[in-house]
């Protein structure tokens, strides 16, 4: 369906020219897809340059009731960006200034649409960057990573974008502005507006600039791998090094699945009776990482360890890493159209998870390869069905529930980073209790009183 002439000169006045809006479905079609491999093509896109137009968009919608997604740029994995109800899709990707650098107050200003890599090489001059740093970092967008808490490795020692936000200024599903948080590290007046907006998927408002809190640059790091026996001995290493005192700046986790399927794919120096693997860093002061060394090393030694090695050189750091970045690839030639959902469980419980996922394995005839922060707990669970194998998508459903339990049961959530979105919201049930999703919808309905926002998104068909 079309939208009526009148309603696209006032989408292209609220815009201020013609040429930041496309109606044309041969131009619309690219804006109405995400990583989720799912798409729809919207009526209308909208390119708006800076903050006052995004803000005439939403009003525009809102009189007009439209549907209205804000896209930054697609590399979300849960079809957040998905315009199902047609309607207009709103692309941050001209919103791309930073505003403000202030190294003095640790702060920097930029808008919506800016790219989290551009942000951190315009930083790394000043000596600060921004901790979030998805591996999507080098064409994920600000705004996307806001709207989902996308984080990646170093969320294990400098948190996540809720940790690293100091507030946002957005436009509510009516039009109206909203200015949240403050420029300080320290501020409680009011309700926090901008934790609530921050992983909101764009169902509650638009974000179009965020002032976002630095961290200095580390003067140098250290990277060790340890190999272990099974997963069980390196659940109880992660264990031991998340409770000493050093925290490391990344520990990520592979399964022996995943081991397995990198020596079918590239060549590893992987000892042969390596069951999981652990890569860890730590950063600080040059003169304080051999004492950083010493005690992760001792954490990650234990019952189970195979081998402990740690890189000195530039060189040594990539051989090191060089197993982990095989397994990508690898994944993309055995199984391209893969079903990657990010959970996360208490960090005592990754080795029942892990066991239980091989159990879910067996049973379904399903192949499960897990990888991801081990330091959160947020593990990152591979199910290697073919969407074009009718038998397996048959009983996918089925495992991936059976997997929300379990992951629930061992006192888990449903997603770290990815978001609810369009894949899990029918499993949202399963973690959030009737009474909670209710006040939920309510708090939706006093931000999007139409609805307009990202409809069919996040929240449960209602019955």
């Amino acid at each position: 369906m079309r939208l009526s002439r009148r309603v696209i000169r006032e989408l292209a006045d609220s815009l201020g020219d013609q040429d930041r809006l496309y109606t044309d479905p041969a131009d619309c079609w690219a804006y109405g897809y995400d990583n989720s491999r799912r798409q729809v093509c919207p009526q209308a896109v909208a390119f708006p340059e800076h903050h006052e137009a995004l803000a005439r968009v939403v009003a525009t919608c809102h009189r007009h009731r439209l549907p209205l997604v804000v896209r930054g740029r697609g590399s979300g994995t849960a079809g957040a960006a998905v315009p199902v109800a047609g309607g207009v899709v709103l692309s941050t990707e001209r919103m791309r200034r930073i505003l403000e650098i202030n190294p003095d107050d640790r702060l920097a200003v930029v808008e919506a649409g800016v790219v989290n890599g551009d942000l951190q090489r315009a930083l790394e001059p000043h000596g600060f960057f921004w901790p979030p740093d998805p591996t999507s970092a080098d064409y994920a967008s600000i705004g996307g990573n806001l709207a989902c808490n996308s984080a990646g490795p170093l969320a294990v020692k400098y948190g996540t974008p809720r940790d690293n936000t100091l507030g946002l200024r957005a436009v509510t599903g009516t039009g109206s502005e909203l200015r949240t948080g403050v420029y300080t590290t320290k501020g409680v007046v009011g309700y926090d507006l901008t934790r609530l907006l921050i992983g909101s998927e764009g169902t509650l408002a638009l974000v179009s600039e965020a002032t976002l809190r630095l961290t200095p640059l580390p003067a140098a790091k250290r990277t060790l791998r340890a190999v272990y026996a099974d997963i069980t001995a390196a659940a109880r290493a992660v264990s031991r090094l998340m409770a000493q005192p050093v925290t490391p700046r990344v520990l990520e986790f592979i399964d022996g699945q995943a081991i397995r399927m990198i020596r079918d794919y590239a060549d590893t120096d992987l000892p042969d009776d390596a069951g999981a693997m652990l890569m860890i860093e730590v950063d600080g002061d040059e003169s304080q990482l051999d004492h950083a060394e010493a005690a992760v090393s001792r954490a990650a030694e234990g019952e189970g360890l195979v081998s402990l090695d740690s890189a000195r050189t530039a060189e040594e750091t990539r051989a090191l890493w060089e197993a982990r970045k095989a397994l990508s690839p690898a994944l993309r030639r055995i199984a391209p159209k893969k079903i990657n959902e990010d959970v996360v469980v208490p960090v005592s419980r990754m080795a029942e998870l892990i066991g239980g996922l091989d159990e879910l394995s067996r049973e379904y005839g399903i192949t499960i390869v897990n990888f991801g922060h081990a330091g959160n707990g947020n593990i990152h669970v591979n199910l290697l069905a073919d969407p074009d194998d009718a038998a397996q998508m048959a009983r996918i459903e089925d495992c991936l529930q059976a997997v929300f339990r379990l992951v629930l049961k061992l006192r888990g959530t449903l997603s770290g980073e990815h978001g609810i979105g369009l894949e899990k919201r029918a499993f949202l049930g399963l973690e959030i209790e009737a009474p909670t999703l209710e006040l939920m919808r309510r708090i939706k309905q006093q931000f999007d009183p139409e609805g307009i926002l990202n409809p069919g998104k996040v929240f449960p068909e209602q019955d």
